[in-house]
């Protein structure tokens, strides 16, 4: 097992590449950049609200000479720098945060909070990293302008909303984003890891994230007193079994073989020790990879339901499902051109493969639009810290309010990896 350690070194003596930034650009630019980052986690904001952000990223892109339209899907950007006769590459970057508070108690820790859907107020974080991707963006669109020589093609730098919720790539789609600027040949993108040492990267050609599918099921019964449940049908029994029932879909109808989970998350109902209700909501989350694996569940837990619910002799349950996600498949040839221009500019020490997770990312919706992708992962996390962490038991995950990067030596990284993998992919593409 290579020591973290090393890593270090590699990343202060490791030659290179030409075409990337180096040491003397980021003495000059690091700092604008990282008190952009630090601006940006302390002032976030929620999906489809990403008003304050949009307008900051607006000024730094214009201030570095990109012409910026705004408003696409609703608070999206969109700037292009074009140069030669190359492929069009499409460079992308999320801005919205989570409702997660914050717990990390930094200097510039988020404050910040905001009404929920339901008039709550609730903390919230980037604490899935998309401030540091759009630092990492707005870095590498710096260097390209700096260089329009080394541009051999034209970027598509795209900001986009409301990745959480899985609605912002589909808002952008909506609003032209592929036909109102150059269309891409080739999209790229980078998403923050909290188990890879920073300094190194992660990449993965096929499947890397999964199908995500919301399904909301409402399972009806005949309510009454606790005491008399034979003259009720009692709705949180049937929700239990079907709690049950929904797992042997994955243990016993899916092949083996194939990656797929279910999980339900929530289960609400009844108000009183002594009520039995009239109703009782299962909130669950399905994923997969496989688009005729992702229909099997679907249907499945569908079928699941309505038998409880005969079995009971309870009226038809209401299966809803919404928030679809398609998988995330980063393109085999893209894949291999990037992993070897992350080799070429940061060494082959610092390049990993990484495996395939289950979390979604709307990214993937270009792959349906037939536009070739690859997003690779960067690691965030200072060695010796990782190290500790490791070994207490503790790595926080993405979505807690305890993950922070180690921002600084994250940023270089994924300034020169976006730079070293857009200058690759402007080969020209066949259309």
């Amino acid at each position: 097992m290579r020591c973290f350690a090393a890593v270090v070194g590699c990343c202060l003596l490791s030659p290179l590449s030409a075409q990337v930034p180096d040491a003397s650009w980021f003495a000059r630019e690091a700092p604008a950049l990282e008190a952009l980052y630090r601006d940006l986690h302390t002032q976030p904001e929620l999906s489809f609200r990403e008003t304050q952000t949009a307008a900051r990223l607006a000024t730094e892109l214009r201030q570095r000479g990109l012409l910026v339209t705004t408003g696409v899907g609703g608070t999206g950007l969109v700037a292009v720098q074009r140069g030669g006769d190359g492929a069009v590459v499409l460079l992308r970057a999320d801005m919205d945060a989570l409702p997660v508070a914050e717990e990390t108690g930094l200097p510039y820790a988020s404050t910040i909070r905001a009404a929920s859907g339901d008039g709550r107020s609730i903390g919230v974080m980037h604490a899935c990293g998309h401030d540091l991707h759009m630092a990492c963006l707005v870095g590498a669109a710096a260097f390209l302008q700096q260089h329009p020589e080394l541009v051999r093609g034209t970027v598509v730098f795209q900001l986009q909303p409301a990745e959480e919720r899985a609605g912002g790539m589909k808002a952008m789609l909506a609003d032209g984003l592929l036909t109102r600027f150059p269309r891409p040949d080739r999209a790229i993108a980078l998403h923050v890891a909290s188990d890879l040492p920073a300094g190194v990267v992660g990449v993965r050609s096929g499947y890397a994230m999964a199908n995500v599918d919301s399904c909301d099921i409402t399972v009806y019964g005949r309510g009454g007193h606790g005491a008399a449940p034979h003259l009720t049908i009692d709705p949180i029994v049937a929700a239990a079994q079907l709690v049950l029932d929904l797992q042997t879909i994955v243990s016993r109808e899916i092949d083996p073989i194939e990656p797929c989970v279910i999980t339900v998350g929530s289960i609400q109902g009844g108000s009183k020790h002594n009520i039995i209700p009239e109703a009782c909501h299962l909130q669950a989350t399905v994923r997969s990879y496989s688009p005729t694996v992702r229909e099997q569940l679907l249907a499945a837990i569908r079928r699941k339901a309505k038998a409880v619910a005969m079995a009971c002799g309870a009226p038809e349950p209401k299966v809803e499902f919404s928030e679809p996600t398609p998988a995330l498949r980063n393109d085999t040839t893209l894949t291999e051109l990037v992993r070897s221009a992350l080799v070429g500019a940061l060494g082959a020490d610092r390049v990993v493969e990484v495996p395939p997770a289950m979390v979604a990312e709307d990214f993937g919706r270009l792959d349906a639009e037939r536009v070739p992708l690859c997003m690779f992962r960067l690691g965030t996390i200072a060695p010796e810290r990782l190290l500790a962490m490791r070994a207490a038991g503790d790595v926080p995950a993405l979505h807690s309010g305890r993950y922070y990067p180690d921002y600084s030596p994250a940023l270089r990284t994924g300034v020169q990896a976006l730079v070293a993998a857009t200058l690759a992919a402007m080969a020209k593409a066949p259309r």
